[in-house]
Parts: C-alpha cells; sequence; structure tokens
C-alpha cells in the first residue's frame, strides 16, 4: 500500500498540546458559510440525482432493464464510500492535516508536496488496476451480486462500463480529501452536480439507441468531469505552499506498517459499509422483476436527509483532525458534541417529513412513463421503514470521522460495522421470503443502528472523550420530537389530495411542529439557538 516519507509519517502519532497551530479559518463564522456553500452545491447534485432517477425511472420503469443497470451501478455506489465520501476521506483529510500543521511549524522543505509525490503515483496505479480488473471480471462480477437476474448480459455491459469509476472515483476522492483539509470546499462539493449532469445528459441522448447501457455511459463520463473540476483547485492550493526541498531517505519500517495499518482500516470500515447494499441487491434479485428498483428508490429519496446532515461534519472533519494533530482534545470533544446534535436535528426533522408524505413524494416524483401507481405504492411503503435508520446512518457517518480524526489505527469503527453488517444479513435472510423488500429495508435499519450504538460506546479517552449520556439524552429528545411531528405531518396529508399541495402542506407542518415540539422538550439546539437570536435581538436594540 502507500507510504509516505518519513517527515510526514512520524507526525501520524498524537502530538503534545501546541505542537501544531490551529487553522486559521476554523472560525464559527467560516464554518457556517463553508457548510451552506456545501449544502447548497450537495442539494443541487442531490436534486440532479431525483432527476436523474426521474429519467431512468421514466424510460425504463422499474423492470429488468432498470435492474440490470442498478446491479452495474453497485460498482459506482461502493466505489463511492471507499473513495469519494468515507474510505479515502477517513484516511487522506488526517494526513494532509498533519502534513499542513508540519508546515505551518516551519517544517523543512514542504511535507505536503511530500505527501502528495509519495502517495498519489501509487494510488493512481492502485486504481488502474482496479478497473482493468472490473472490466475483465464482469460476468463473474455480475454472477456474484444478483445471481437470479433475468437480463444477465445488459448488467454485464453496464459494469463494464461502470468498472472505470475505480479509476475516476479514485483521482476525485484523492483532490476532494487534499482540498478539504485546505479548508477549499467549493470544488469538493460540485463534483455530484456534474456526474449527476452528465448521467442525464446521456440518458436523454442516448437511451433510444442505447437503452439501459446509456446510463452506465453516463456513469463513466461523469466519472471524468469529477476529475476535472477539482484539478485546477487542487494545482493552485499545491503551487501556494513553499519550494520543497528533496525528500530524506525512506525511514523507519514501523512508520510505513502505520501507515498500511491506518489505510486497511479505514477500507474495511467503508466496505463493510457499503457492504449494505451488496446484500439488499443479492436477495432482492431472488424477488419478482422490478424489487431491486423499488428498494434503489426509495434509499435514493429517504438518504437526502442524511446526506444534507453529514455536510456539517464533512466541513468540519478537518477542523477536528487539525485540532486533534494540536492537541486541543476538549476543543475537537465540543465541536463533535456539536456536529451529532445539529447533525441529529437535520436529519430527524428530514425523517420525520419523508415517512409523512412517502405516498404523495413518490408520486409526485416518479408517477410518470412506465413507473405505475404499483410501483408508487410500494416503493413509498419501503421508503418508510428505509426512513427508520437515517438517524443511525448519520451517526455512524459523524461518529466514524470522530473515530478516524485520531490519524492512527483503530478498529472499533470496523468491528461495529462488521457486528451491524452481520445483523443486516441475519435478519434480511430470515425476512425477506415473509416480508420480500419490507423485510431487506427492515434489515437495513436495524443493521445501521446496532453499529450506531456501538461506534457510540466505542467513544473514550483513547479516542474523542465525548459525554456520552448526555449526548444520548439530547438525541431522544430530538426523537421524540420528530414522532410527534411525522404523526401531525401524516394527518396532514391524509386530508390534502394533489400530491405536490400534500408535500408542501405536511413539510410545513412538520418542521413547525418538531420545533415547537423541540422547544417544549427542551431539546437541542432549539434553546441555545433562542438563546442566540435573542441575544442578537438585545444587541440591535
Amino acid at each position: 500500500m502507500t507510504t509516505v516519507p518519513p517527515a510526514v509519517a512520524a507526525e501520524q502519532a498524537p502530538r503534545p498540546p501546541g505542537a501544531g497551530k490551529p487553522a486559521a479559518k476554523s472560525g464559527g463564522s467560516f464554518l457556517a458559510k463553508a457548510w451552506l456553500v456545501t449544502a447548497a452545491l450537495s442539494v443541487a447534485g442531490s436534486l440532479l440525482g431525483l432527476v436523474r432517477d426521474q429519467a431512468l425511472a421514466h424510460f425504463f420503469g422499474a423492470g429488468t432493464d432498470t435492474d440490470a443497470f442498478l446491479v452495474a451501478w453497485t460498482i459506482p455506489e461502493l466505489a463511492a464510500t471507499l473513495l469519494i465520501e468515507d474510505g479515502l476521506a477517513f484516511f487522506l483529510v488526517p494526513a494532509f492535516s498533519l502534513a499542513l500543521a508540519r508546515r505551518a511549524d516551519d517544517a523543512a522543505g514542504d511535507p505536503v508536496r511530500a505527501l502528495v509525490r509519495a502517495s498519489l503515483p501509487r494510488m493512481s496505479l492502485w486504481f488502474t488496476a482496479a478497473s482493468l480488473v472490473l472490466m475483465a471480471a464482469a460476468p463473474y462480477v455480475v454472477a456474484l451480486l444478483a445471481p437470479g437476474l433475468p437480463d444477465r448480459q445488459a448488467a454485464v455491459d453496464c459494469t463494464r462500463l461502470t468498472a472505470t469509476c475505480a479509476f475516476t472515483f479514485g483521482l476525485t476522492g484523492y483532490c476532494s480529501a487534499a482540498l478539504r483539509a485546505h479548508h477549499r470546499f467549493v470544488a469538493p462539493a460540485t463534483v455530484y452536480v456534474a456526474y449527476n449532469a452528465a448521467i442525464i445528459t446521456a440518458l436523454f441522448v442516448l437511451a433510444a439507441p442505447w437503452g439501459v447501457r446509456a446510463a452506465a455511459a453516463g456513469v463513466a463520463v461523469g466519472g471524468a468531469l469529477m476529475v476535472v473540476v477539482q484539478a485546477p483547485a487542487l494545482w493552485r492550493e499545491l503551487r501556494r505552499g513553499p519550494t520543497a526541498t528533496p525528500a530524506a531517505a525512506e525511514g523507519p519500517v514501523a512508520a510505513a506498517t502505520l501507515q498500511t495499518a491506518i489505510i486497511w482500516t479505514v477500507l474495511l470500515f467503508a466496505l463493510c459499509r457499503q457492504s449494505q447494499v451488496l446484500i439488499e441487491r443479492f436477495l432482492a434479485s431472488s424477488l419478482p422483476a422490478g424489487a431491486i428498483s423499488h428498494l434503489n428508490y426509495a434509499q435514493k429519496v429517504a438518504q437526502m436527509p442524511m446526506v444534507l446532515s453529514l455536510m456539517l461534519c464533512t466541513v468540519t472533519f478537518p477542523v477536528v483532525a487539525r485540532a486533534l494533530a494540536a492537541g486541543e482534545t476538549e476543543r475537537a470533544r465540543d465541536r463533535v458534541e456539536r456536529d451529532v446534535v445539529l447533525a441529529g436535528c437535520v436529519v430527524l426533522l428530514g425523517t420525520a417529513a419523508v415517512i409523512a408524505s412517502a405516498p404523495a413524494l413518490i408520486e409526485l416524483l416518479f408517477q410518470r412513463g412506465a413507473f405505475t401507481a404499483r410501483d408508487t405504492a410500494t416503493t413509498a411503503s419501503v421508503m418508510r421503514v428505509y426512513a427508520l435508520g437515517l438517524l443511525g446512518h448519520t451517526l455512524v457517518g459523524a461518529l466514524a470521522r470522530a473515530h478516524f480524526s485520531l490519524a492512527r489505527t483503530t478498529w472499533i469503527p470496523c468491528y461495529a460495522m462488521f457486528t451491524g453488517i452481520v445483523t443486516t444479513a441475519g435478519i434480511g435472510f430470515l425476512t425477506v421470503g415473509t416480508w420480500g423488500v419490507h423485510g431487506i429495508a427492515a434489515a437495513n435499519a436495524t443493521g445501521i443502528c446496532v453499529s450506531a450504538l456501538l461506534l457510540l460506546r466505542g467513544m473514550g479517552p483513547d479516542t474523542v472523550p465525548i459525554r456520552t449520556r448526555t449526548l444520548a439524552g439530547q438525541l431522544g429528545r430530538l426523537v421524540a420530537a420528530a414522532g410527534g411531528a411525522t404523526a401531525l405531518g401524516a394527518l396532514c396529508v391524509e386530508r390534502v389530495g394533489q400530491p405536490a399541495l400534500a408535500v408542501l402542506a405536511s413539510g410545513a407542518v412538520v418542521t413547525v411542529s418538531f420545533v415547537l415540539l423541540g422547544l417544549l422538550l427542551r431539546a437541542q439546539p432549539w434553546p441555545s439557538a433562542l438563546r442566540h437570536v435573542t441575544g442578537k435581538l438585545r444587541h440591535a436594540r
């Protein structure tokens, strides 16, 4: 695996307080602006993702063609988790943060450029090899992922096209991690805008002659565009650094071993997390045609609140890593606790809205063309089951970042995710014959919640010592507020017939009731937000 020069690798151990200088851009105002920009661009990317799914549903419905593409779609989903969202970021953001801390301490040469020289060429070779292997092994990959798939040849063709993302997503993840460590968030947030725009364009231009293979071609083109939109920004950041001196000779083997161990723990965690999708596709391939499609559409819509909530943790991840590199444990703990509560608040509000308006929302988004009313009913009911695990997904994303921000080997996230995967697989195999797609969705929600509880329990003196009981109490009050808001929103939907009006009315009722119930229950962050607004008003007077 990739190693780094001793000048950088030696810094992977915990540093004493005051050893590094905190980043200048880590205050509340900068983080708020960075989160707003990241969230806005991420919402744009997610909306384009919905348009992409709508186009797929319009052209191919929820049948064998869509199932064939979605089996091939497993590769970019897995690659996105391993290389963009979780895996590489969990390793590279702390590594670049430590290199930047050494640069701030006026280390000899430029540790950042040394890290790039040591890691990027070797990682690129790994990414290229992975793409070529996936292309060659496409028939075996399809047989492994979905043994009961009716149209296997279409899935093989799509898999060979989507296999290119092992290379393009790897470079995308590398650029994103490096830029975020430099507190540059705009370019990384645009990647899914470019990616989904390419898939949508390919569907409308090539769907007639190429069929569902057009979507796979869009994946290949979109992956290349993700690199293109970030490469200029990273090049500018690397040019701004001090002039580098030649790297020192290779250091002790222990440093390289430590780096390899960190990479393996991160990648194994990300692989275990994405294995939930692999288990779902495997189990659903034995169900009637359209089952994989129903699961996919339900999951894509239900996860939008989770994606938005984790944008805050994505922005603050480099801040936590830089604080731990400087030995500022309390500052890192306070940041992680605030992030978990705020992310939980956002995802629970979204969960309440999704569960309350599920049938109207799916009808509004997808019921046209080849997507029938029966598909709407099945997808909406599955989405409600999926949504029960959204808080677990958010906690796993937020707490895993806290574990890996230490930039040293930790097996707690891998243990937590492996236990959750075993739970998902066990419940899925037991329930798929009786409950079908609903049993698969319930297994997903249960397994991820088990992982979240184990990750929360694993936070302690050896990681980031958050106050677990206090945090659990705050989240419990938010869950109660979300439950009440869900009931009121569902009552609203029943009284409004038109889907668009039902979604809007339910969303308004859920939002207002969630805020009011949160204030009544004194659930964070409402009391602190109310004090902040009151203080601003007094100051204005």
